[in-house]
């Protein structure tokens, strides 16, 4: 995604691969761009204001009203975190956390909704997306491929490399399916149409290309009886639907779910205990709330137009929290846009599923 204007997740020109290791940075809040620190413990903080948002109509998140479709709810904001390009939450149990990525900044933060704490790792390389992996470390989809990060030590171990020869592509959105295995796709960074893939990441660190001609890799979900993939390449503006084989990991007969009406287009995506989907929409400020038979059934306003994703959490995973992002907004949408990079957070009456782990061997 990019801004409402155009379809981009690009890196800045003249930035190259380089390999780099992971850095401890402090952040303040309200304070602009954190500064390096050198001290051994490779682990960064910034401290949260839990806020209710409001829109031109000054409605807070118990504000409800029709409009087509179903009722649509407002998100209220729980880390002022500006990030330039938020994404992929999902929710570590273990730890009463929840794991993001701001992806051109290389940084993988946990936020502690309790006490409002967020901390953050930077891995040294753009990364699309950080689910929890069996040992207890984290699985990385990266700018070089699929890697594991302890976040204790800072520490990140390659596993595999994915279009390492393509100086122009980078990993984007991921998720795990039932089995174990991390799913992760990748796009061009000057968003070229047809330039990246979706791949599968196995248990036995081996990685299969499992959709060719992808223009921006986002969006992943399953239904609630394993037999449908849900995917979503931003650009085509919908959700499509492979038949999903979970033994064998192998997904076919594509079609199309949902179309996304304008403005905006979808991006990440969650799928709740019910089996409806709510998807992200990058440059319309709301995240969709669709039914497992595709029926639109309502949504969420978010005061930030690129809404990158969303997923649940929370001790009884009933909350849904979404990501926001910065990304190419111009000086003027960003002083009106000021909680854009936020994360925000909504109850939408229904709970998630428990996030699935990347089942690491060998």
């Amino acid at each position: 995604p990019g801004s409402n204007s155009r379809l981009t997740e690009s890196l800045p020109r003249g930035v190259e691969r380089k390999a780099a290791q992971p850095r401890l940075m402090i952040a303040l809040p309200n304070q602009g761009t954190p500064a390096p620190v050198r001290v051994p413990v490779l682990l960064a903080r910034q401290q949260s204001i839990p806020l209710v948002c409001r829109g031109s109509g000054g409605a807070s998140r118990l504000h409800y009203h029709k409009q087509g479709g179903g009722h649509v709810t407002r998100a209220e904001l729980v880390l002022d975190a500006r990030a330039e390009l938020a994404e992929g939450p999902c929710w570590l149990a273990g730890k009463e956390q929840l794991l993001w990525v701001d992806i051109m900044a290389g940084r993988v933060h946990h936020f502690d909704p309790t006490t409002g704490d967020d901390r953050f790792v930077e891995v040294g390389q753009p990364v699309g997306a950080a689910v929890p992996a069996s040992d207890g470390r984290l699985a990385l989809a990266v700018r070089d491929g699929f890697a594991l990060l302890d976040l204790d030590s800072g520490r990140v171990e390659q596993l595999a490399g994915v279009e390492r020869e393509l100086n122009g592509n980078r990993m984007n959105d991921g998720k795990c399916d039932s089995a174990g295995r991390f799913w992760a796709g990748t796009m061009a960074l000057d968003v070229r149409p047809g330039a990246g893939s979706l791949y599968r990441l196995g248990p036995k660190r081996d990685v299969e290309r499992m959709v060719t001609g992808v223009t921006i890799s986002n969006g992943l979900g399953w239904s609630l009886d394993d037999r449908l993939m849900y995917y979503i390449d931003t650009p085509h503006r919908r959700v499509d639907v492979f038949d999903f084989d979970s033994p064998a990991g192998a997904i076919a007969n594509r079609r199309p779910f949902v179309t996304i009406e304008g403005p905006g287009w979808p991006d990440g995506m969650a799928v709740d205990a019910e089996g409806g989907l709510w998807i992200a929409i990058w440059g319309g400020g709301k995240v969709l709330h669709y039914l497992s038979d595709g029926t639109l059934a309502g949504g969420v306003e978010v005061p930030v137009s690129q809404v990158s994703s969303c997923g649940f959490g929370g001790p009884e995973l009933r909350d849904l929290y979404i990501t926001t992002a910065w990304q190419n907004l111009s000086p003027e949408r960003r002083a009106a846009e000021p909680l854009a990079g936020g994360l925000f957070r909504h109850r939408p009456g229904v709970a998630g599923q428990p996030t699935q782990v990347y089942t690491a061997q060998g």
